[in-house]
Parts: C-alpha cells; sequence; structure tokens
C-alpha cells in the first residue's frame, strides 16, 4: 500500500472556485463568492445562465465573507473590516449600477457593526453599532436606498444586543448585575426595558442560544437548556414570560450557530420556523412545517453530505442549497419544488479528487474518569493504520465543537501521512450542559487530562507511534498546545500554537471592548476574574507563560497582528521568553490578519510552514 499523490498545499488553501451560493429573492439569481486578485468577492449570475457572471465587489486587500440579498433585489450588503481587526462595516452594493463602487454606509473608525434585515420594512435594517460608545451597542435604523441611520434606542448600560421583529419591534438580551441573563422588550414611548425572562447565567455560554424573534413579534424562539441538561427548542411568550417546548431531539442537542449554518431554519416567504438542526457524530434536521418536509427529502436525496446552507426564492419553491462533507466540501445545488427539477451548480474545489481524500470516522474515547469524549478520528489513505505519526487537532472556543466537515488542515496532513485526531473534550458544546460544565476549573486540568486520554487511546489502539506524536491548535486549541508542552513535556514531539494564550490573566485584561460584557457568564465563570488576586494566582499558575521553563519540544507559533481577540503581545511574550532562555522557536506574524489567517497568501505560507515543521519533527512526507 502507498499513499496517493501529494497534494500541494496551494490546492488545499487556494481559494475555492465559487462559494456560499444564495437565490434571489424573485429565484432569477444567484450571488456567490469567487476570487478576484485573489481575494474572495461577491459575484452574480443569472440562473438560467443567459448573462456571464459578474463581479460586484472590488475588495482586492481582504476577502468578503459575509453578505446578504435585500428584499428588492437591487440592494446587495456586505461585511468587511479592516485587515482582521473584527470592526465590521456595512457596504452597500447597487447591482442595477454594478459600475459604481460600493458604499460604506457606517464609515466610523473603529467602530464595529452588525445587520438584520427586516421583512416586514422593506428597504430598511436594524444596525447595532459601539460609535457612541466602544463597549455598548447601540440601535439604529437603516434606510437601504439612501443610507440614513435613525437612532432607535440607546444603550442603558446593560444591554449585551439588540435583536429585532419583522416590522422593527426591539428585544434585548440584558446581563443582570448577579450575572443572569434577562430577555427584555424595548418600550419606545417609556424609553426603557421590560423584563421578559431571566435565564441563569451559570449556564452560559451554552445558555440560550440561538434567540430570534418570531414573525408577530409575540414570541421568541429560542434554544433553551432552562431546567434541562439538553439544548432543546423552545418559544418563550413575550407577554407572558412562559417558555413552552417547540421541538427536541432525544440524544442530541439544537445546534451551535458558531459550528454549522443557522440552527433555525426560517421561512424566505413569512419568516416562520420550518426546520431545526441538531448535531450528534452527523447532522439531524427536523421539519416543523409540512411543506418543507417535502422540500427536505427531496433535498436529501441530492447529496451523501448533511446539509448546510439553504437559501430559498421568496414564494419557498427554488431553492440553493450546499452540503457538508468530510471529502466533498460545499458541493452547491439548485432545486425546484414546483417541476422537481434539480442539478448541481458547482464545486467549489473541483481540483480535489475526494476519492483520494481521508474519510472522518467519529469514535468515542473514554476519559480516564468516565466521561465518554465524542471525537473523530482521520487516518491517511494508502497505508496501513499502525504506528502512524499523530496530530492531535485541538480545535477553539473552548465553547465549540469540533464536526463531521471537510478541514482542509486535516485533509492535508492526512495526505502527507498523518493520522487526525480531533477530540471533544469536556468544555466542548454540543453533548448537554453538564458536559460543558465539567470544565469548570479544569484548564490546564482535566481538560487537557482528556486530551492526553485521547493521545493514550490512539497509541493502545495501535493508530499511533507514541514517540511521534505532535499537538496543534488555534486560539484555546492553540492554548492548548502549550499547555501540553508545558504541563506535559515529554507527550510531544512538536508542537503549534496559532493565535493562542499563553497568558490567561493577560488575554481578559486585553480583550476588546466589545467582548466585556460577555466574561462574566463564561472566562470569569470558567477560569477566574483577573481582578481578585487569589484567582489571578489560579489562572497565572494555568498559563503557559508562567512554565516557559519546561519547554523542550519543538515549537512553531504563528500570529496574526491585527488580533483583537488574542492580542500579539500573548505570542510575543511566549517568543521572547523562549529566546532569553537560548531556546529556539520558530515565529510567523502577519501583518495584515486578525484571529486566524483569512487571505489565501497566508494560509499558503502558514501550512507550508507546518507542512515543512511537522514533516521535520515527526517524520511525515513533504
Amino acid at each position: 500500500m502507498t499513499l496517493p499523490e501529494l497534494i500541494t498545499v496551494e490546492d488545499f488553501f487556494s481559494p475555492p472556485v465559487r462559494t456560499a451560493a444564495t437565490i434571489s429573492p424573485d429565484g432569477t439569481r444567484i450571488a456567490y463568492l469567487a476570487p478576484w486578485k485573489n481575494r474572495l468577492n461577491v459575484w452574480i449570475e443569472n440562473l438560467d445562465g443567459d448573462t456571464e457572471p459578474r463581479c460586484v465587489t472590488a475588495d482586492e486587500t481582504r476577502s468578503v465573507y459575509i453578505y446578504r440579498w435585500t428584499h428588492d433585489c437591487r440592494w446587495l450588503l456586505y461585511l468587511q473590516d479592516s485587515g482582521g481587526d473584527e470592526n465590521w462595516h456595512i457596504y452597500r452594493v447597487d447591482l442595477e449600477h454594478p459600475e459604481n463602487p460600493a458604499v460604506d454606509l457606517t464609515p466610523f473608525p473603529g467602530v464595529r457593526s452588525d445587520f438584520d434585515l427586516l421583512k416586514g420594512r422593506p428597504g430598511k435594517a436594524m444596525v447595532q453599532l459601539n460609535k457612541r460608545d466602544p463597549q455598548l451597542f447601540d440601535a439604529y435604523e437603516l434606510d437601504i436606498a439612501t443610507g440614513e441611520l435613525s437612532l432607535l434606542a440607546e444603550n442603558p448600560g446593560t444591554v449585551i444586543g439588540w435583536m429585532c421583529s419583522q416590522h422593527g419591534d426591539l428585544f434585548t438580551s440584558v446581563l443582570t448585575a448577579d450575572g443572569d441573563v434577562e430577555l427584555s422588550q424595548w418600550d419606545t414611548d417609556t424609553k426603557s426595558l421590560r423584563p421578559i425572562k431571566t435565564y441563569d447565567g451559570t449556564d452560559y455560554p451554552v445558555g440560550i442560544h440561538p434567540v430570534t424573534i418570531t414573525p408577530d413579534g409575540a414570541g421568541i424562539w429560542l434554544g433553551s437548556n432552562h431546567g434541562t441538561d439538553r439544548t432543546r427548542l423552545a418559544r418563550l411568550d413575550v407577554a407572558t414570560g412562559v417558555e413552552t417546548e417547540v421541538d427536541s431531539h432525544p440524544s442530541f442537542d439544537l445546534a451551535a450557530q458558531m459550528v454549522l449554518p443557522s440552527p433555525l431554519i426560517l421561512s424566505e416567504r413569512t419568516g416562520e420556523l420550518i426546520g431545526a438542526r441538531y448535531y450528534g457524530d452527523r447532522q439531524v434536521i427536523h421539519a416543523l412545517d409540512a411543506d418543507f418536509a417535502a422540500v427536505l427529502q427531496n433535498l436529501t436525496e441530492l447529496s451523501a453530505g448533511d446539509l448546510g446552507a439553504v437559501s430559498s426564492d421568496s414564494s419557498g419553491q427554488r431553492w440553493v442549497v450546499n452540503f457538508m462533507h468530510d471529502r466533498d466540501p460545499w458541493v452547491t445545488y439548485f432545486y425546484d419544488h414546483t417541476t422537481g427539477e434539480s442539478r448541481m451548480l458547482f464545486r467549489p474545489y473541483p481540483n480535489l479528487n475526494p476519492d483520494v481524500l481521508a474519510p472522518m470516522t467519529p469514535v468515542t474515547i473514554t476519559a480516564r474518569d468516565g466521561l465518554d469524549l465524542h471525537s473523530y478520528l482521520t487516518l491517511p489513505v494508502g497505508v496501513d493504520p499502525v504506528e502512524l505519526p499523530l496530530v492531535l487537532l485541538v480545535h477553539g472556543g473552548p465553547w465549540s465543537r469540533d464536526v463531521w466537515a471537510y478541514q482542509p488542515d486535516v485533509q492535508m496532513l492526512a495526505n502527507r501521512g498523518y493520522a487526525v485526531l480531533q477530540v471533544n473534550f469536556r468544555g466542548s458544546t454540543g453533548y448537554g450542559k453538564a458536559f460543558t460544565k465539567a470544565a469548570i476549573g479544569e484548564f490546564a486540568g482535566k481538560m487537557h487530562d482528556d486530551l492526553i486520554d485521547a493521545v493514550d487511546w490512539a497509541v493502545k489502539q495501535g493508530y499511533a507511534d507514541r514517540d511521534r506524536v505532535g499537538i496543534f491548535g488555534g486560539s484555546y486549541g492553540g492554548y492548548a498546545a502549550l499547555v501540553g508542552v508545558t504541563f506535559t513535556p515529554d507527550v510531544f514531539a512538536a508542537a503549534i500554537d496559532y493565535v493562542g494564550i499563553s497568558s490567561l490573566a493577560n488575554f481578559m485584561r486585553t480583550l476588546p471592548n466589545v467582548a466585556r460584557p460577555f466574561l462574566a457568564t463564561n472566562w470569569h465563570m470558567y477560569v477566574g476574574d483577573p481582578s481578585d488576586p487569589a484567582r489571578e494566582a489560579d489562572m497565572l499558575a494555568r498559563s503557559p507563560i508562567t512554565r516557559v521553563e519546561q519547554i523542550r519540544t519543538p515549537l512553531l507559533v504563528v500570529q496574526g497582528a491585527n488580533d483583537s481577540r488574542v492580542v500579539q503581545a500573548e505570542s510575543d511574550n511566549l517568543v521572547e521568553a523562549l529566546r532569553t532562555r537560548g531556546v529556539e522557536v520558530e515565529y510567523m506574524v502577519k501583518d495584515d490578519e486578525g484571529h486566524g489567517f483569512l487571505n489565501p497568501d497566508n494560509q499558503i505560507d502558514m501550512y507550508r510552514a507546518v507542512e515543512r515543521f511537522l514533516a521535520e519533527h515527526l517524520g511525515g512526507r513533504v
């Protein structure tokens, strides 16, 4: 048996030829992302193919990733930041006059914005801006055609975020003085908040998520684990504050927004709830509407993958959808429910042959204290899966999870001959409230034990060579990699820290202003508040920066200079401490990136370095 032909780093990390397609409300066109000057931009194409595709945005500095059709199909809105600083601006494109440059509708330096389109008020959007106070978002109404912003509500100082009904009624989530989360309605007459229901802050960050206002404004759909371990779909009555269950799965949580396309599938025509996503080893969708059930049955027959992003025209008859798959990512189809017609529109990565890529297999590993760790193992194609070099790939968050889906880094590593193990360690989401809360006080403790137990499992099963195990992770995963080489320096033969935390205390102190309202219900609860000397001492004891003398493992550190979540000092301080001791460490910094590299040239540079580094220390091929 032999490994398949080496697939280049460029093939894995160059931009997709097309991706992220959505159908226009009138059902005649699709928008999608495709390269222009080696950056993803928005393109428009007629569905009947009678015209050439045309690029309607022109960002040659940074790829565009987030865009939306508006109701009248003339205007398209998209978000863009500067060099990864996450200060998102809202831009408008005139599709009737694409020769005109995009207009920045929120041209405020250092300000972050977001928007929701209002189905009951065509031509309007609700916009959140923190231009008055960096720590507080106020709510505005945007006239899309004119660009006029009108203040709807000024943040009283406690609002975490604003939500809006189709007709413009405002709702909020508020952090109380006790650290609980209160859903409230904004009274435009009194300019005050009316509480609806308060949820236990200790249930966060699993808590109530997602949150969507019903079309009539009389209810709120939300993912809730109030009184249960699993997150179910519920409806909160705005008038009475009574929560009732709408739907649930006996074993799985309602999917998390950060992992998949929206957990709630809404009708493009009415805004009503028509489907809900749950996720275990694979995704399960419950149809909550008879018409959508018929659509869903036909959509799922198009691919062996899990249904990803879905969009329909305003009639709900014409659909553009894509599929998550471990080896054939985001294949995109058109489906007409009226005629039954379906056709594949494109494969984003036509240069990748699914037959030579590696299957991603769900496995369950038992932790030393008996906890089940739902994980994924990817073994290289073409070789006996015995005593392979292993890369333990640790997800970020940590309040996130790994899922069954294509990942270019996983496939690149498998193509080089590595086994890749991804572990949903305690603290990950998707496996119930108790599983997430099992991480409280366990940074560099049982959370790390779970990773070590997974390595031991892979060795015992015969998959991994004990002497050729590497650890690689980003954000929290970068912290986990650094914990690996400081707390358990004999386990790993190589480590890669990608935008990772070296000092928990410094990380919390340097978080951006907009993140500070959330600290009480996540980092402070799970790790501690650095303003408390006793807690700070504990978190420093759990921080790799205080244990650099333990590092003897080859280390690659990767950082974005504009990272607003894990600032560059987190990496600088670690690298400086190691070099002061005379320890060699590789360090890559990109000046035009933030919390994770976005631009393809930077991704290619990084993964060339990863490829070379791991080959040198674990023995994979290059």
